[in-house]
This record gives C-alpha cells, sequence and structure tokens, in this order.
C-alpha cells in the first residue's frame, strides 16, 4: 500500500514538473499573426532554464535551450510572402500564419479612431469589403513605469471582414488596403495607440536622457501604492461629484421629472443651443446640469418606423430622452451622438426630444456644423437650434486627475517593449495634439523617440511616416502664435532631419469642430503615397506636396524654393496664408504669387524681409498652395538664406 502511495506521488510530481516546464510564447506569437517577409524572423519565449525548445515551421525544425532565466530564441530564416502555415512549438500549436509586410502603427485618438466612427462617411465601402490576408491586432493598453516589460496580457490577430472591420482602427484599416493593393501580399497591422496620450510616454528611459525633467516627472508617480492612490481618489472624486449633481439635480426630483413628456415647459427659457449666453451666468461659466427640450414633428409613416437621433457633439456629457423614454448617454465630449430611437417609442405628430447636457468644468455646448435631426429610413427631419432651456444644478468644476497615459515611459514600456523582437516594414505615428501646448520641445522629442524605436526594434533604417496634425479650431483673422502650427512645424522639421522619415500633410483634411477629423481614407492614402515612392520604388510618383527647402530676398521680396517634383504648383487668382516678418519678427499678412516653381512674398510694411510663414494657424482653411498632384502644401516656417 506505501509503495502503491510512493509511486502515486512520483507520478503526480513528476506531471507537475512536465506542466511547469511548458513552454511559453509572447501574446504576440498567436493565431492569425503576420510575420515580416524577407528578414530573419525571431521566435521567442520562456521556458524552464535548459529546456530544449524545438520549432518546427514550413516542414522545417530549428533548436535551441533556455538559458538561466528561462528565455530563449530561436532564429528562422527570411521568407517569401506566403501562408496561412502552422508553427509548432514544443506541444504548442500557432495556426494561420502569414509572412507579409508588418506596420507598426502608434501615437494617440486620431490613430486609435474606430472604423465604427467613420462609417457614416465609409458604410458602403467598409461593409462590402472582406481580405482574410489583411490582419489586424491591437496592443492592450498599459503605462507601468517601472521598467520595459517583455510581453502583454493577450493580442488576438483578427482577419479582415466587414464585421472584424467596425474594430479596427480606421487609418490603419484604410492604409493596410492601400498596401495589400499595391503589393498582394499579406499585410498585418499592430495598433499601439492610446489616445490623449503624451509623446513622452511613448518613449524609453534611455531616449529620455536628455530630457531629464521628463524622467523626474516620471519618478514623481513610479510607485504602485501611489499611483493606485491617485486612481482611488480620482475615481471618489467624481463618484462624490456626481451624487452632489445628482442630488441636487431639480431635473430629475420635480414631481413631474424633465424628461417627461407632459411635463409643462412654458415656462421655460428659449434659447439658440449654440449661442454662449445660457451657459454663462454673471459672466462665468456655469458647470452642472443644463436641461433642453424641443418638441419634433412627425407623420404617421415616420413615427411607424424605427429612427436615429443625431445630436452632433456635445461637451461634456450627455443623456436623451425621446417621448419620456431614454434613448441613449455619452460620457465625454467627443463622441458623435448617434442614438437608436425604436418606432414604439414614437407617435405620429409632435415628439418631445429632451437633452440632460452635464458640463464638468470646460465651456458646455452644442458643436455647430455637426447633424442635429431625427434620421428615418431616408427622411431627415431636423431639429431646431432654438430649444426651451432650464438650469438644473449648478456645481462647482469637477476636479482633474492624474492622467497616467501622460506620465514618460509607461506607454513604451507597456506597449512598445514587448514587440521589440519583431520586424517591421515601418511605421506609422499619429501623435501631437496632447503636446500641441508646447511645441517647442516636441521636436527634439520626435527625433529621439524614433531614434531609440530604431535602436531597440533593432533596425537603424525602419521607416517612419509621420501624420502631420490637421487642420482645428478657429482660424484667425490675422497672423497669430499657435501650439498646432508650431507643432506641424516641429513635426516638419523631425521629417527632414531624420534619415528614412516622410511627412503626410493633412491641412485640409481636418474639421474645425472636430478633433478627430473622419477622412482618414484620404490621410491613408497620402501616406500609401510616400511608402510606394520611398518604399516600393515607384520614382514617377509625386507623394508630396510642394515642400519648402529655402528663401532668398530680393529688395522687399522673399522668394521661396520648394523641393523639386513637389513645385509644379496648380495656378489660383490669389495665394492665401503667407505672411512675413522683418528685424522685429512681427508677422504681417503678405501677398505672394507664383513665379514658376518659386513662390515670390511681400508686404508693403516690410522692406527687409527675414522670415516667412505659410498656413501657420490653428486651422488655415484659407491656405490654398497646392501642386498639379492635388496634395497641399506643409505649412512652414522659413528664414532668410545667409
Amino acid at each position: 500500500m506505501k509503495y502503491k502511495l510512493a509511486l502515486l506521488i512520483s507520478v503526480a510530481f513528476a506531471a507537475s514538473l512536465l506542466a511547469e516546464a511548458k513552454v511559453n510564447l509572447p501574446a504576440v506569437i498567436s493565431d492569425g499573426m503576420v510575420l515580416q517577409r524577407e528578414r530573419p524572423i525571431k521566435i521567442w519565449g520562456t521556458a524552464d532554464p535548459g529546456e530544449n525548445v524545438v520549432v518546427t515551421f514550413k516542414k522545417k525544425k530549428y533548436s535551441a535551450s533556455a538559458d538561466e532565466k528561462g528565455k530563449w530564441h530561436i532564429m528562422l530564416p527570411s521568407m517569401k510572402a506566403g501562408g496561412p502555415y502552422e508553427m509548432e512549438v514544443n506541444d504548442l500549436s500557432v495556426k494561420n500564419i502569414l509572412i507579409g509586410d508588418v506596420w507598426l502603427c502608434s501615437g494617440q485618438s486620431n490613430m486609435e479612431l474606430t472604423i465604427a466612427r467613420v462609417t457614416d462617411k465609409f458604410r458602403k465601402e467598409t461593409e462590402s469589403y472582406a481580405n482574410p490576408m489583411i490582419r489586424y491586432v491591437k496592443t492592450p493598453y498599459g503605462n507601468d513605469l517601472h521598467g520595459p516589460k517583455e510581453d502583454v496580457s493577450s493580442m488576438a490577430w483578427t482577419s479582415l471582414t466587414p464585421e472584424s472591420a467596425l474594430n479596427y482602427s480606421a487609418l490603419p484599416y484604410f492604409f493596410a488596403r492601400e498596401m495589400y493593393d499595391e503589393t498582394k501580399v499579406p499585410v498585418g497591422i499592430i495598433n499601439s495607440s492610446w489616445g490623449g496620450s503624451a509623446i513622452e510616454a511613448w518613449m524609453s528611459e534611455d531616449a529620455l536622457l536628455d530630457f531629464p525633467r521628463k524622467l523626474r516627472e516620471r519618478d514623481l508617480f513610479n510607485s504602485d501604492e501611489y499611483k493606485e492612490l491617485i486612481n482611488k481618489s480620482n475615481a471618489m472624486m467624481s463618484r462624490y461629484w456626481d451624487a452632489s449633481l445628482y442630488k441636487g439635480d431639480e431635473g430629475l426630483h420635480a414631481s413631474i421629472p424633465w424628461y417627461k413628456r407632459e411635463l409643462d415647459d412654458s415656462d421655460w427659457q428659449t434659447v439658440d443651443i449654440f449661442s454662449s449666453a445660457w451657459g454663462m451666468k454673471n459672466g462665468y461659466l456655469v458647470n452642472g446640469s443644463h436641461w433642453f427640450r424641443q418638441n419634433l414633428h412627425l407623420s404617421v409613416d415616420q413615427a411607424n418606423k424605427d429612427a436615429v437621433l443625431r445630436l452632433g457633439c456635445i461637451v461634456d456629457a450627455d443623456s436623451v430622452f425621446v417621448n419620456g423614454t431614454f434613448v441613449g448617454t455619452v460620457s465625454y465630449q467627443y463622441p458623435p451622438r448617434i442614438y437608436k430611437v425604436p418606432a414604439r417609442v414614437l407617435r405620429a405628430g409632435d415628439n418631445q426630444v429632451t437633452v440632460r447636457l452635464i458640463s464638468y468644468g470646460g465651456r458646455p455646448s452644442f458643436v455647430q456644423d455637426k447633424l442635429y435631426c431625427m434620421a428615418i429610413d431616408g427622411d431627415t427631419v431636423n431639429l431646431s437650434r432654438q430649444w426651451k432651456y432650464k438650469l438644473g444644478c449648478e456645481m462647482p468644476a469637477r476636479k482633474g486627475g492624474v492622467s497616467f497615459q501622460n506620465i514618460p515611459t509607461g506607454m513604451y514600456n507597456s506597449m512598445i517593449s514587448p514587440l521589440r523582437n519583431l520586424s517591421f516594414k515601418g511605421v506609422l505615428w499619429y501623435q501631437g495634439e496632447t503636446n500641441s501646448g508646447r511645441p517647442n520641445e516636441y521636436e527634439a522629442l520626435l527625433i529621439a523617440m524614433i531614434n531609440d524605436w530604431r535602436e531597440k526594434l533593432n533596425d537603424k533604417d525602419l521607416p517612419v511616416f509621420i501624420m502631420q496634425l490637421p487642420n482645428f479650431m478657429q482660424s484667425h483673422s490675422q497672423p497669430v502664435e499657435s501650439g498646432w502650427a508650431g507643432l506641424r512645424e516641429a513635426q516638419r522639421q523631425a521629417a527632414l532631419k531624420l534619415s528614412n522619415a516622410a511627412l503626410t500633410v493633412n491641412i485640409d483634411l481636418g474639421e474645425w469642430n472636430d478633433i478627430h477629423p473622419l477622412n482618414k481614407k484620404e490621410v491613408a492614402r497620402r501616406t500609401a503615397l510616400l511608402v510606394k515612392k520611398n518604399i516600393y520604388g515607384h520614382k514617377d510618383i509625386v507623394c508630396s506636396g510642394p515642400m519648402v527647402t529655402g528663401m532668398r530676398v530680393e529688395g522687399n521680396k522673399a522668394i521661396l524654393s520648394f523641393e523639386p517634383g513637389t513645385d509644379h504648383f496648380i495656378p489660383v487668382d490669389k495665394l492665401k496664408g503667407f505672411a512675413i516678418a522683418g528685424e522685429d519678427g512681427r508677422f504681417h499678412w503678405a501677398e505672394a504669387a507664383i513665379e514658376g516653381n518659386k513662390v515670390v512674398v511681400w508686404s508693403k510694411d516690410i522692406t527687409h524681409p527675414v522670415k516667412v510663414r505659410y498656413a501657420w494657424d490653428d486651422n488655415p482653411d484659407y491656405a490654398n498652395l497646392k501642386n498639379k498632384a492635388g496634395l497641399p502644401a506643409s505649412p512652414f516656417q522659413v528664414v532668410s538664406d545667409k
């Protein structure tokens, strides 16, 4: 009996050892992945120290032993595009692998914005397109400040279908389609992006050595205990603010709640929702809850169909009711308000629409030039800009917390470092909005980040494509200083100074009222033009709008030169967007004219030009210098050649 018991214990112990000795692969090496063609392929993972690891791929075996820390890696030879293939790693199996071109896409919310957010503009083509040769994976969020991570929690590759496309980020989606049409080889997209993130969060400690203040900022939060306390404090503060708002909101606790259809709102104020007046009191902004009501008339036929209520964009949050029935809510300002309204909620005649707007601490408002309507089976019933209005509850501003996606090194450690054993065809970088308040430091940060990524990814020539910030916010009637313009110039200078880097100019693709413009397809097309010329060798392609290269002065005129090939300009009646400065540095609007492949700039107020700016504004929608390829000139600042 004792012998049998000992035998059972021995067998169980051996089984536990075998279980512990199981080989582990990183999350990114998983079913459906794409590996970079024509480069040596690194396969890596962990196991027990000394364990033998065998990789079987395309009928060939490769082996290695785990080192004393349990780490192992095996280099496979470079391979041509193809697949799908299966890979075996000891007792593990990775299925449906493709070999093609892999692109790393990173940045903040405009890189993260999904196809679901742009379906209004691109519905037909996204709902009809599928391609099993395009694969996509999103790196999970992470902002660990303790050091570079080896792996992430999980990564699930998906093949492109109309259903999966909704979760693809829009810019990488359209870019992948462009690349597949160009190469006809598999395309893999790894998207490591996080909305609202600052560039320094995507930089390693090594990259920030020349920026010690950034590392000191990191050190302030480099405690899990402190970070947890801050997150708890932020959550408690928000919870108490919300509870106080709820308690004090007359609209929720009146004998007839203000969202009810039967409420008599005849004594409410009538306001223009696009006026700032209703959100002000005694000269200051009113935070808290603001209630709006409007009747929308529907025919019998319209009332018998499901509808979609469109309420543009609202600053900051909202809850919406139709005929007293709750139909939707959004908790922050950027997403478009698109709420489904079932036919059972609607009625022939007047339908009462109520919006409870919540302002946390900004400028309570409805964003102009957006859709405000009820859409019903092809019909559109527009809402008036005149609404009944009443203040529900005035609150102090909700205090902001710490945005950990802005803390230096956090995202590099958690979302870039785990990918460093992969090979990439190139990198797409769309970021800068968060840094627009500090444009003077951005050029140096971007150059340092790209150089460091190339070192960490073991590819000193890794191509990088920078998405220049588009036009946004209001334009100005006089020359101004602009953080957005300054950051665009930093992006342009970085692209000029880095080898194998290029700039996608998007100055005509923005929307004044939306920090997340929808036309990511054209951004992708312009980026693809750069890729086709710089990587795939299409020498005859004009891939860029006019790029200024220098300025010389003749009398009171500045003569601007542009990169050859980009300087075949579209004639216009009047060039706009140029400003000129003399020795005092004060800019004045300038006259400008195309003369061959040059642009001549002058002003009656400047006798000795020193600097010229073009499209130097948050939203220079008036700027109109383009070449015959239809591509816009990059905004720039240029100083006279000495």
